[in-house]
């Protein structure tokens, strides 16, 4: 049962989690997505302003705004969640993890494809923002307060304003995002450089 996945899907995500009773009365990320599944139902049966009705009101609870258009998928966890803004044209793919203030966004004004897709198991991080029709891939991470308008190979971690792209690129996921521990790719470049020139007066 989805409802099940859910609320176990809470508890593997969020060491704060104590009982079944707490995830499901205190946790406004999950009555987000719970809301959304209903407000995205009448939004593909073409029932658009009972849709957008819904997702408001999700709104005023929840302070997490997820348009009914777009499309998340199974085990979705926005902890915390406020503040949080997923575009009506996104779409977020299985056991992806989103903290509070992410914006999914679109840079366009076309209806057309302008928000940005999240394949599996992403994590992304508070504050971020990810802008336009690209693509972020499996496994990768984005760090806290950063602005992607790239897209992120499967993997790898982005960082930065704008996002740059910093750690080996596998389409292995590797865990939680560990905010304390995100490299720093301006310094990554730096270093190279001064390893490279140390190299050349060896010569």
């Amino acid at each position: 049962m989805v409802i099940r996945e859910d609320i176990r899907t809470v508890f593997k995500k969020d060491p704060a989690a104590r009982s079944t009773l707490e995830v499901i009365c205190c946790y406004p990320g999950l009555h987000a997505v719970w809301i959304h599944r209903i407000s995205h139902l009448l939004w593909e049966r073409h029932f658009y302003f009972l849709a957008r009705l819904l997702s408001h009101i999700s709104r005023m609870l929840t302070g997490i705004e997820i348009h009914p258009g777009a499309k998340l998928g199974r085990r979705v966890f926005i902890d915390h969640g406020s503040g949080v803004v997923i575009g009506e044209t996104a779409e977020v793919g299985d056991d992806v993890l989103i903290y509070m203030g992410v914006v999914l966004g679109g840079t366009a004004l076309e209806k057309t494809k302008r928000h940005p897709t999240i394949e599996n198991d992403v994590v992304i991080g508070s504050g971020a923002s990810v802008l336009g029709p690209i693509t972020v891939g499996k496994g990768a991470k984005i760090g806290s307060g950063s602005v992607v308008i790239r897209t992120v190979p499967p993997g790898a971690t982005a960082v930065g304003v704008p996002a740059r792209i910093t750690g080996p690129e596998t389409s292995v996921y590797t865990g939680p995002l560990d905010h304390n521990k995100l490299p720093d790719p301006a310094l990554l470049v730096i270093s190279q450089m001064l390893d490279r020139l140390s190299r050349l007066e060896e010569i």
